[in-house]
């Protein structure tokens, strides 16, 4: 009777995944990139830490092509990836977006709104009265027409309206 003799390289020297029939051979054999940078110590373990590391038997780690699950970085849920699949749905992987798009940029700060309504010259229709701040003419009692921005005038105190300083073209 003839005695097989079995390859000691029947299985990823990292994962222990085991190596297709027409691979196998009396050369180390390493099922994927990860596996052979984490063998030639280019990367970190390639077990996840806190599992054991192979020590030959196949059924000691997971198989790294089998249904290993990770947390998603967003909502920490554990999920089974898929390809190169890093958040567990369209949801999380949108967060991620948003918090990378967002993340250099300064919040927006609007000034605080000011009334116009203290530095406007109003002008009643029916008597002419100007007045600064004011929509109801004293004298008349009627609701007075905006005239423009402005305020009293230093040398005479009257209301005076900037457009009026300036020009027509310059009006509010």
């Amino acid at each position: 009777m003839t005695q097989v003799t079995k390859s000691p390289f029947e299985y990823c020297m990292v994962c222990a995944s085991p190596t297709p029939p027409e691979r196998v051979s009396d050369v180390p054999w390493l099922c994927s990139t990860a596996c052979y940078r984490t063998f030639h110590g280019l990367d970190g373990p390639a077990v996840p830490a806190g599992d054991e590391a192979f020590t030959g038997d196949p059924s000691a780690s997971p198989l790294c092509h089998d249904g290993v699950t990770m947390p998603c970085p967003i909502c920490q849920r554990p999920f089974t990836p898929t390809g190169r699949q890093k958040f567990c749905s369209d949801g999380c992987r949108a967060a991620a977006y948003r918090r990378r798009r967002d993340a250099g940029r300064a919040p927006i700060t609007v000034p605080k709104a000011k009334p116009r309504r203290p530095i406007t010259v109003y002008e009643c229709d029916s008597c002419g009265e100007r007045a600064v701040g004011e929509q109801r003419c004293e004298t008349c009692s009627t609701f007075m027409r905006r005239i423009g921005i402005g305020g009293e005038c230093p040398s005479c105190s009257e209301p005076i309206a900037v457009g009026e300083l300036l020009g027509e073209e310059a009006a509010t």
